[in-house]
């Protein structure tokens, strides 16, 4: 190889060692981001979890989003709200519920996945989700999640048909 080959090569090297550098960590790029803002996707590339700010002060929850099972028309409504003794924050997560004044059974009909959510940092702790306005998290654990939705009505022909891990990552934010 000649010395100019040689000089192109770790030209292009360098750029490529110094591009992987300057990317921000995951970590940074989720502390800007504000949790009610936040979007998720598992590790499978199947689902994508999006969170939205809650507008209305009448809402006990704490947060709400959507989790969409890619590549099918599968949209799901979630809401987090904080529990007491102990201190936890409690999910759910629905699909196809009726609107308007609905009895418990029909809340049971439309349940896909009801539990704990955690955050988990990079290194594997874990802690309640924090306020909308807090930043967001590097990860989401909704333990059962997959699990949940095999064995909900949002599962079948023409609806999903592939189960997300229970963690999902944080992907980005919405504007």
């Amino acid at each position: 190889m000649s010395g100019e080959h040689m000089a192109m090569k770790r030209k292009g090297l360098a750029a490529i060692v110094i591009a992987a550098l300057s990317c921000a960590p995951v970590s940074a790029v989720a502390a800007e981001c504000k949790q009610a803002s936040a979007i998720y996707g598992d590790r499978d590339g199947a689902y994508e979890l999006r969170f939205s700010p809650i507008t209305s002060e009448a809402m006990t929850s704490t947060h709400q989003f959507k989790l969409s099972a890619l590549k099918s028309p599968v949209v799901m409504n979630g809401y987090v709200m904080s529990s007491d003794d102990p201190e936890r924050t409690m999910g759910m997560v629905m699909f196809n519920c009726p609107d308007g004044d609905v009895t418990g059974a029909d809340l049971d009909a439309c349940m896909v996945w009801q539990g704990f959510v955690y955050r988990a940092s990079a290194n594997g702790g874990l802690d309640n989700l924090q306020s909308g306005d807090s930043p967001a998290a590097e990860k989401i654990v909704f333990p059962g999640l997959g699990p949940a939705i095999r064995q909900s009505s949002a599962w079948g022909d023409g609806k999903a048909k592939v189960a997300p891990w229970d963690v999902l990552d944080f992907k980005g934010c919405a504007q």
